[in-house]
């Protein structure tokens, strides 16, 4: 029970009701990747670690891309801000004369040298990406349901984009296969293209 306070109020420290005591969480996230077995036919193989299907493997390939190349482009404008800073303050001896600072053309200077730096970090910040994201995907294992279905899907090979629609179909009996295995279906039938293209 409330105890009343000097002043008409009420004692909240013993509230016990649900809306007070109860704490609300977040719903779990899904998992990207859950336990298969390793193959069908070896039944003492310890099971892998699989995404679901393609489209979750490529969803979580460009996600992790984004992460990066944010990540890195952040440490960039922060590089970048210092370098300019440096390269446009005027230099020691002109204080020595009297002469005023001209903050307009070194804030100038400034953007000029900001933009060219931001701009070569962007390529360096994209190709950092791509490289630490290819080696993992590839070795990733993607759970297999027999055919997967056709699909628009957009990767990123040695810098060229290759856009494909595929039927792939791993090994008959096969519980998974690895994202090269999809990776190289997709080169190989860019490498091959059908008769009239």
């Amino acid at each position: 029970m409330d105890a009343p306070l000097p002043g008409g109020g009420v004692d909240q420290s013993e509230d016990y009701s649900p809306a007070a005591t109860v704490v609300r969480f977040d719903p779990p996230l899904p998992l990207l990747r859950a336990p298969v077995p390793s193959s069908s036919a070896a039944s003492g193989e310890p099971p892998v670690l699989a995404f679901r299907d393609a489209a979750s493997w490529r969803a979580a390939w460009e996600a992790a891309e984004a992460s990066l190349l944010s990540q890195c482009e952040a440490g960039a404008r922060s590089g970048c801000s210092i370098t300019a800073s440096r390269k446009c303050k005027p230099p020691w001896w002109k204080g020595l004369f009297g002469a005023p600072p001209d903050y307009q053309e070194r804030e100038r200077c400034e953007e000029r040298e900001m933009a060219a730096c931001l701009e070569a970090a962007r390529e360096a910040c994209v190709k950092f990406a791509k490289e630490k994201c290819i080696e993992p995907f590839r070795d990733a294992r993607i759970a297999c349901e027999g055919h997967l279905q056709n699909t628009n899907f957009t990767v990123w090979n040695d810098g060229s984009n290759v856009k494909s629609q595929y039927l792939f179909n791993p090994c008959p009996g096969a519980t998974n296969y690895k994202g090269s295995d999809l990776l190289d279906s997709l080169s190989s039938e860019d490498s091959n293209p059908k008769d009239g293209d």
